[in-house]
């Protein structure tokens, strides 16, 4: 080893994708408040309830029964059993057992699409502002993100799919679609849905949707799902996860629905990373697949009763602007004189003792918003609404994060 290689620094050697990566704004937010006593913490996207019982039951007495071997790598064949139920009953489409694929979490499962997807140059658009990891997960496979944001108009947030189409190049590998969205609660509607579902079939790039609030709906029993407008030979893979319908944030349990022909490659991505799902956890999944349909109906009760309270409030404030969401379970809303979201967000956290994210974590539309998450009881919204007024709902002077 040469003097050169002991005193080149350690990073040094890494990918410069990798070393360079940007912290998101989101955990610089969180690191700032950590620890602090009494915050109210609306900066995460979940509730403050646990996990219901009979989903943890199950998976305890899995635990109990030793089931806590090496697994099939794309889920136990019962758990993929209950998607393909699942998904015929919530979206009426029907999917094989080849077409779903347990992971370790949506994110996991973002990450290993792009794992199949992404080379070096490769092109992914991104509607947003989004949930940011998108971005990440995009770099550091060598991929660089085209924006397309959707846009808050007098009746909701709205995209322009001519804008979408137009920003798709010979370089594009995929279009990314989060619907119900994070962080504004935007729902891509079936005629849109169908109609980028024609556009990526004809100019041969894949459609990668994140629909994992599907459930969280607030005027509808479920939101619309690209699965029903695909065939079963297109370019379409869905992400999914157990962490939000399901209150089950902390067990990183999520699901792809993809062609069938893919299904051993995810196989092999999957032995060669996490080598598959504990069994024991996989129950749980089960549980919720089989018996939750009430503990979803109960959430999506107490977000759309959370969203009402947060915007009586936040509509009465003069320096807010924002739209009432149809799904999902934020409220992302501009605040008037903002130009620094992060340094907002850090003066709410020492003033008002409040964590909510900043709007620049959601990509470059989401500067001059801040993002809540209303998936909190009654109580702690309120209180988390009586610290925040004195700043937010003053006049603009009062609220500038600049």
């Amino acid at each position: 080893m040469t003097a050169e290689t002991t005193s080149r620094p350690l990073l040094a050697d890494l990918r410069h994708d990798v070393a360079e990566l940007a912290e998101t704004d989101i955990v610089r937010v969180s690191v700032h408040g950590w620890g602090k006593k009494d915050l109210v913490p609306f900066w995460f996207g979940e509730g403050d309830r646990s996990t219901p019982d009979f989903i943890a039951k199950a998976a305890s007495d899995a635990l109990l029964r030793g089931e806590t071997f090496y697994t099939d790598q794309r889920g136990i064949k019962e758990l993929r059993d209950e998607l393909v139920a699942y998904t015929a009953r919530t979206f009426g489409v029907g999917v094989g057992d080849s077409q779903v694929s347990l992971v370790t979490a949506g994110m996991s499962g973002l990450y290993l699409v792009m794992d199949m997807l992404i080379e070096q140059g490769d092109e992914v658009v991104v509607v947003g502002p989004v949930w940011p990891n998108i971005y990440s997960t995009v770099t550091v496979h060598g991929g660089t993100v085209r924006d397309v944001s959707i846009t808050l108009e007098e009746d909701g947030w709205e995209l322009d799919l001519e804008a979408l189409f137009a920003a798709v190049t010979d370089k594009t590998k995929a279009i990314f679609i989060n619907s119900p969205g994070n962080p504004t609660g935007w729902l891509m509607e079936q005629d849109q849905q169908k109609a980028v579902m024609e556009f990526a079939r004809e100019k041969g790039v894949w459609v990668v949707a994140d629909e994992v609030y599907h459930q969280l709906v607030f005027d509808r029993d479920v939101a619309p799902s690209f699965l029903q407008v695909a065939r079963p030979d297109d370019r379409l893979i869905v992400v999914n996860s157990f962490s939000k319908s399901w209150m089950m944030t902390g067990w990183r349990l999520g699901w792809l629905t993809h062609p069938a022909e893919l299904a051993p490659v995810i196989a092999k991505l999957v032995q060669i990373t996490t080598s598959g799902v504990p069994q024991f956890l996989q129950r749980g999944a089960i549980a919720a697949l089989r018996e939750g349909d009430q503990v979803i109906r109960d959430l999506r009760a107490q977000c759309q009763a959370g969203r009402d309270i947060v915007f009586d409030r936040l509509e009465a404030w003069p320096m807010v602007r924002a739209a009432r969401p149809k799904a999902a379970f934020y409220a992302f809303f501009a605040v008037e004189g903002m130009s620094d979201s992060l340094e907002m967000a850090k003066r709410i956290i020492d003033e008002a003792n409040v964590g909510l994210a900043p709007g620049s974590a959601f990509g470059p539309a989401g500067e001059g918003y801040l993002r809540l998450c209303f998936a909190a009881s009654p109580e702690t919204l309120k209180k988390g609404l009586d610290r925040l007024e004195p700043i937010l709902g003053k006049g603009a002077d009062q609220g500038r994060g600049d």
